[in-house]
């Protein structure tokens, strides 16, 4: 682990990562040019200026890649990690971190395989490997257990993890995860095609931005919104097809779950999954949050924050049974 005590945005380090064609033979992902690197880096930038200062940044070595990972927080107790959405990195966490870091130290990562500044060196060839990098990033933390947060794509990362390779993992928190509860929208596949057209206008972009943000204008004056954008733009994915987890595998999950969905979503029927989850978890809180929309964490960051420490507070003290008396967020 290679890693930095207070580390400063402004000075933040950058590793070597793949840019140009001549990685598109390696089965990794890359950026496509030191242009867009360059357009992609101003947008993490600006974005990561707007988080509290980090105690601790690293660069992870696995089997399949470098993970960058970020702590925040210098205090006691199990940590929280956050695991981002697809095409956004740890930027996007700005309005979450003030109130998910009253109660724990928090641990950010970029995702493998995603723009970010974690560089994969091998290709990912199925849900194990998804799951193998994440566990191998735990372990290089020095971690023992941890709390996991989810958001979209990130919250299928976790659980994917809490199937494959479970033993860091103390408890899920997924916010509008796609493809573990059911499949997705016809929707969420025009927007996940979308993302990976090469040379689609802008304005395309931002349509999708904001039709999956629930209807939010000029999501590029946002610095999360550039950075997906720029994502989007200038980065190419060689990940395996995301595939929904089966439900004998979710049901096999043994840590508690807290699964929130929002009832705007265009990723999936939210009613529906959450009747799935309802069903087939063995350790589960189900919530539909009726005014959210798929952009949930930044919609209602101090409601998250709130739900999620009365759910790890349970979690570390009074046991599962508990978890179905939490009252309904609303």
């Amino acid at each position: 682990m290679v890693a930095r005590e207070g580390t400063v945005f402004s000075m933040i380090d950058v590793p070597e990562v793949n840019i140009g064609a001549g990685y598109r033979d390696k089965q990794v992902g890359y950026f496509r040019d030191d242009a867009g690197f360059a357009r992609y880096l101003d947008a993490y930038r600006d974005g990561f200026a707007a988080l509290p200062p980090p105690s601790l940044t690293a660069d992870l070595p696995t089997a399949l890649g470098t993970v960058r990972a970020y702590r925040f927080g210098s205090g006691g107790g199990t940590p929280l990690v956050l695991l981002p959405g697809r095409q956004a990195a740890t930027p996007m966490w700005a309005a979450n971190l003030p109130g998910l870091l009253r109660s724990r130290p928090v641990i950010t990562l970029d995702l493998l395989g995603e723009p970010g500044l974690s560089v994969q060196h091998a290709p990912l060839e199925d849900d194990a490997d998804q799951a193998a990098w994440l566990d191998e990033s735990l372990s290089g933390l020095g971690l023992d257990r941890a709390h996991l947060l989810g958001v979209s794509i990130g919250g299928w990362s976790a659980a994917n993890l809490a199937i494959h390779a479970p033993r860091h993992v103390a408890s899920l928190t997924l916010l509008d995860a796609p493809m573990v509860f059911g499949s997705i929208s016809w929707k969420m596949i025009a927007v996940s095609l979308g993302s990976v057209i090469p040379g689609m206008p802008e304005r395309w972009r931002d349509t999708l931005l904001s039709w999956i943000s629930g209807g939010a204008k000029a999501p590029r004056e946002l610095p999360e919104g550039r950075l997906i954008a720029s994502g989007m733009r200038d980065f190419h994915s060689r990940l395996p097809m995301t595939k929904t987890l089966a439900a004998e595998q979710v049901a096999a999950i043994t840590v508690p779950v807290l699964a929130i969905f929002a009832g705007r979503s265009i990723v999936h029927n939210a009613e529906r999954v959450a009747a799935t989850a309802r069903e087939v978890l063995r350790d589960g809180r189900v919530e539909v949050w009726p005014s959210a929309s798929h952009a949930i964490n930044g919609e209602f960051p101090d409601e998250i924050a709130a739900r999620v420490d009365s759910f790890l507070t349970m979690a570390e003290q009074r046991g599962a049974s508990e978890y179905r008396d939490l009252p309904d967020a609303r």
